[in-house]
């Protein structure tokens, strides 16, 4: 199979070649074996479309002979080289035809499309390749200058994260910290606080600080994509942490966060960093994380603030008394309410684990993710739709919380159903098992509830008839053993005759008096 190559290299084979390089040249040069650059020569030179067969010198070159290379074909490339020479440095073929190429690239042509402009209108020799590096860097010289953005007051506020000053914890410890600057847009109004994490709750607290010390709201934040704030970074739909969007909305403020790698979306705040970096914290270490927050508040009241700012050519906190302040949102009545939040997956049981305590979720989402906030009296479960699908109080380590209606009925035992429960069921046998049930239960007390559940298991093996029978002549003789209606029972030989439930009777007790009678057994067997 022969090498098949790409056009552009096609292209700058037959170039160079009738710009007078020998084949070994352009094989070392473009990295193609010495026969492939041979054969595409050779095919170009019996279609007619190379220069290389007019010249003797091409065809000695391709027979192998370097050194039969004669002036008149190097003469072409001495007096290139000296004509791109001025004042010590090269210059490149190209420049000739510099304006047409700056025209290529101003009709957004490609390097391809404005090579072969060149060959076909201005006989151009080069190579592709150099119209190619030619274009690259005129397109690496073109900047377009940013548009500075001024705000009006109290609409944005712009927020970064950066390297703080370390403090030395309790055990003697070097710690590092991170400094969060808010600065807001238009007065350059900034606040400063250091913390030890870049957290969710660090970074809304800090924030929350801020607004405090400004004494209102700004209407947008312009943050960065840190994890603590947006989950996913995208340009056109981020996905923003949802305890963001909920402190959003207590304070009523939009979130907008800047294009990923594009610093210069919040350049207001990246040269606050700098600014507080290098003349507040540079060279400085504290004793603890509070004195240093104690002193960056007291730098930005004496120095920050009363500094001629280099832009606004205003005094920064003058600005802000006489035109900002004013037009800031008013803060909410209460503060925001801080809470935990994490996915957790419902086990088997139909329950989530939250600080080692155990709470129920609706039995459909049993294998399931859910989203979970808790905080030290509540736990809320969420679904993906962030709405809330069950709420709990909080319990302590090891407990369980577990709402009723949580419970699959095929789950729930005889205990938990109750007395009440069963002598219901135990109704729709007839009134002598009913009679017969309560008696035994009076004498036994709670303990009589097995009883009562063998009592209902003889329903799906005998007929109510021969049941009924056996519990009137059990309760006549006041034999309240389970036994004692096994063998009547058994002894009774009567034909099976289906019999329907009855629904009412004057002995079959509403739901209501079933559970008095129980209340009454259970309170006079304590």
């Amino acid at each position: 199979m022969s090498n098949q190559l790409s056009m552009e290299k096609v292209l700058s084979i037959k170039q160079l070649h009738a710009s007078g390089w020998s084949i070994r040249r352009i094989s070392r040069s473009l990295s193609i074996d010495r026969k492939t650059v041979k054969r595409h020569l050779l095919e170009a030179d019996s279609k007619g479309t190379t220069a290389a067969a007019q010249a003797p010198t091409a065809h000695d070159d391709v027979q192998g002979d370097s050194k039969g290379t004669t002036q008149a074909a190097k003469a072409p490339t001495a007096q290139l080289t000296e004509s791109q020479r001025e004042n010590g440095k090269s210059r490149s073929i190209c420049h000739a035809l510099h304006d047409v190429i700056v025209q290529g690239i101003e009709r957004q042509l490609t390097a391809q499309r404005i090579y072969q402009d060149l060959v076909n209108d201005h006989c151009f020799k080069g190579s592709y390749w150099s119209v190619n590096r030619y274009v690259k860097s005129i397109t690496r010289s073109i900047e377009l200058p940013f548009r500075r953005m001024e705000k009006l007051p109290g609409e944005e506020a712009q927020i970064d994260f950066g390297t703080g000053a370390p403090y030395i914890d309790a055990d003697g410890k070097l710690r590092k910290t991170h400094v969060l600057r808010v600065v807001l847009s238009h007065s350059r109004k900034a606040y400063s606080e250091v913390v030890t994490k870049q957290t969710t709750e660090n970074f809304l607290r800090a924030i929350e600080n801020a607004f405090y010390a400004f004494g209102g709201t700004p209407k947008t934040l312009v943050i960065d994509n840190l994890k603590a704030a947006v989950t996913k970074a995208d340009w056109y739909d981020p996905e923003i942490n949802p305890k963001m969007l909920d402190f959003c909305q207590h304070y009523k403020v939009a979130v907008l966060p800047t294009k990923p790698y594009t610093p210069r979306h919040k350049g207001k705040v990246e040269r606050g960093i700098a600014y507080v970096q290098d003349n507040a914290l540079k060279g400085r270490r504290f004793k603890s994380l509070a004195e240093q927050n104690a002193f960056l508040e007291n730098w930005e009241a004496n120095v920050a603030d009363k500094r001629i700012h280099g832009t606004i050519k205003r005094q920064v906190g003058q600005l802000f008394e006489e035109v900002e302040r004013h037009t800031l949102q008013p803060l909410p009545s209460t503060r925001f309410p801080y809470y935990h939040e994490n996915q957790r997956i419902v086990s088997r049981d139909g329950h989530i684990e939250v600080a080692k305590g155990y709470y129920s979720a609706p039995p459909e989402y049993v294998g399931r993710q859910v989203w979970v906030r808790w905080d030290a009296r509540t736990v809320a479960l969420l679904n993906d739709r962030w709405q809330q699908i069950a709420l709990h109080v909080r319990v302590e380590p090891g407990k369980r919380s577990t709402h009723a209606s949580h419970l699959v009925s095929e789950k729930i035992n005889g205990i938990e159903r109750g007395l009440a429960y069963h002598l219901k069921k135990v109704s729709l046998i007839g009134p002598c098992t009913t009679r017969w049930a309560e008696s035994m239960l009076e004498a036994k007390g709670i303990g009589g509830w097995r009883v009562l559940q063998g009592l209902l298991s003889l329903a799906g093996k005998h007929d109510s008839r021969q049941i009924e029978t056996a519990c009137d002549t059990a309760w006549r003789s006041q034999n309240f053993r389970l036994k004692a209606i096994r063998e009547n029972v058994d002894r009774i030989q009567t034909t099976q005759v289906v019999m329907d439930f009855i629904e009412e009777h004057p002995l079959i007790r509403s739901p209501q008096e079933y559970a008095q009678f129980v209340h009454n057994i259970i309170q006079g067997g304590l």
